[in-house]
């Protein structure tokens, strides 16, 4: 309801100003500015050919102000790129994609029209134009026209069927004055998982949608627990078993959740201490081992299980497993408190890069795109706000589909790793998101699908973490009705529904077999999947 607000009184100014600025403006329906619309191309046949004219009549037109020559004073050529080249390239509009490439070219290519109308030193350019020849300052002016027709482009929302960008208008399928809340608060632990959580607000996806959205980091998955229970946030940022458990009421009162969408898939691995490397090959190698995991009711936690009972070792008596918080994982390991541990990224590659550790397995060489951790609301803020959440969960999709685009992997590194996001440096992100990097034991790797991210949450995930709850003892045999469980908390056909209403595809079917290391696991066979482990493994 604010940016509805916001955009109405910014109409009435600018409709003020209208007969100030002359016959050629045109208002756009979308931001609100004044600059080309409707029909770009008929537009620009109609503007001066002369580059000076053509500045001149941008200036008129209020679309270029001398002003934002000013930008260079606090914009660098990178910022700039990205805040108007990313923004408006490759969207899946010929025109528009012919237009820029055009302008480009005309400029001499992207770098050089940046870089001379608003890099580092274009004020400085400027100022001296008047002692320079009048070719060059002929050029520069024209360079300006070209920046500022691309400014201009970057301005205008995105059409129908084209792709989403990080920073495009609010989607013409949310109505903001139906949300009942706009400024929320949504907890997340500062980990690669909470990618699409943390991004969708510097990126714009919140706002987007019509919300002033704050992330906040939580210090451990226990704090967002309890603030949940507490009613301190809005929504969160959760591991996939922590719905289940906390709806059953798992170590701790029950308190019933919706798990709305997975945040990634893959994206963990077992890391172990530097002194041990050589000396570990497989499961069975871990005996004796203190072992790290982030949370009791986590896929770390059932993974980790899983592959130490395949080596014929007992994770309740071989091994102690620890709840240690995922930020304080590399220096737990450093001092030796800790041997090895399950953990999301980047602490895995955080080890790496300090020397604490080497990378012993990617878990999506355990089970190939296994969830991890997801987007939940509670069911009593669900009722309380059955628009806004479903505006919000689209954000979350989205900014999902836009994480999932391997192209813009290293954009978004470096807008989470800054320190109130994930506080890490850039090249251990980016080595994350990427799939390229170094697992401490020598070699170079690359992984793309080390960690991605797809949003629809299969009721074969819930039916395959409710079995390890049941095998491990978290979760009596008897409450385990797989179905019920799986239909009351993953609301897998809403997330179809709001991804196929932006343009993502998404299965029409909510189970699936799911392939890992060891065996299959076909989820309408969950009790007997969990009666095999145990006869073959003992436990």
């Amino acid at each position: 309801m604010a940016i509805a607000s916001n955009k109405s009184q910014k109409w009435n100014n600018l409709s003020a100003q209208r007969g100030q600025i002359g016959d050629l403006d045109m208002m756009c329906m979308i931001c609100g500015g004044f600059h080309m619309t409707q029909d770009h191309w008929k537009f620009l046949q109609t503007m001066p050919q002369e580059p000076v004219d053509l500045i001149d009549d941008l200036v008129k037109m209020g679309i270029y102000k001398s002003e934002s020559l000013n930008i260079a004073d606090t914009l660098n050529r990178a910022e700039l790129r990205k805040a108007l080249f990313l923004k408006m390239a490759g969207k899946g509009d010929p025109k528009r994609e012919r237009l820029c490439n055009e302008l480009s070219k005309a400029a001499g290519g992207f770098d050089q029209a940046f870089a001379a109308a608003f890099g580092p030193k274009s004020a400085e350019f400027f100022g001296d134009a008047t002692k320079i020849s009048a070719s060059t300052r002929r050029q520069f002016l024209r360079n300006v026209a070209i920046g500022a027709a691309l400014v201009t482009l970057s301005n205008c929302g995105r059409n129908g069927a084209q792709q989403a960008g990080p920073d495009d208008e609010v989607s013409d399928a949310v109505d903001v004055s139906e949300l009942e809340k706009t400024d929320l608060r949504i907890g997340f632990i500062p980990i690669t998982c909470a990618t699409p959580i943390i991004m969708s607000e510097p990126l714009g996806f919140y706002e987007r949608y019509g919300f002033d959205a704050e992330v906040v980091k939580m210090p451990s998955w226990a704090a967002v627990r309890d603030s949940a229970i507490a009613g301190e946030l809005d929504a969160y940022h959760m591991l996939a078993p922590m719905p289940i458990a906390m709806t059953l009421g798992l170590g701790s009162s029950a308190f019933p959740i919706k798990l709305a969408s997975i945040e990634n898939i893959n994206g963990q691995a077992i890391t172990v201490a530097s002194k041990y490397e050589g000396e570990i090959n497989g499961p069975e190698d871990f005996e004796g081992f203190s072992i790290g995991v982030p949370f009791e009711y986590s896929m770390h936690n059932l993974l980790l299980r899983y592959y130490l009972a395949t080596g014929g070792l007992d994770p309740d008596r071989d091994v102690s497993i620890q709840v240690v918080p995922p930020p304080d994982s590399v220096a737990r390991l450093e001092v030796e408190d800790i041997d090895a541990y399950l953990m999301p990224d980047p602490f895995n590659q955080r080890a790496v890069d300090e020397g604490a550790g080497f990378i012993h397995m990617l878990t999506k060489d355990l089970w190939p795109g296994h969830p991890c951790c997801a987007f939940a609301a509670s069911d009593e803020w669900i009722d309380a706000n059955p628009n806004t959440f479903r505006a919000l969960n689209k954000a979350i999709i989205d900014g999902c589909g836009y994480a999932s685009n391997p192209d813009n992997r290293r954009e978004i590194a470096e807008a989470i790793s800054e320190r109130r996001y994930l506080n890490q440096p850039v090249d251990v992100v980016e080595s994350v998101l990427t799939g390229q990097f170094e697992d401490g034991q020598g070699n170079q790797m690359d992984v793309p699908e080390r960690i991605d991210f797809d949003p629809y949450p299969w009721k074969s995930f819930s039916h395959w973490i409710t079995s390890q709850l049941v095998r491990w003892d978290f979760l009596p045999e008897e409450r385990a009705d797989y179905d019920d469980i799986a239909d009351d908390i993953f609301l897998t056909d809403l997330a179809r529904e709001l991804a196929e209403e932006i343009g993502q595809d998404a299965p029409e079917e909510t189970f699936r077999t799911e392939n890992l290391k060891f065996d299959e696991f076909e989820p309408d066979e969950a009790a007997d999947y969990v009666r095999r482990q145990i006869d073959e493994y003992g436990m």
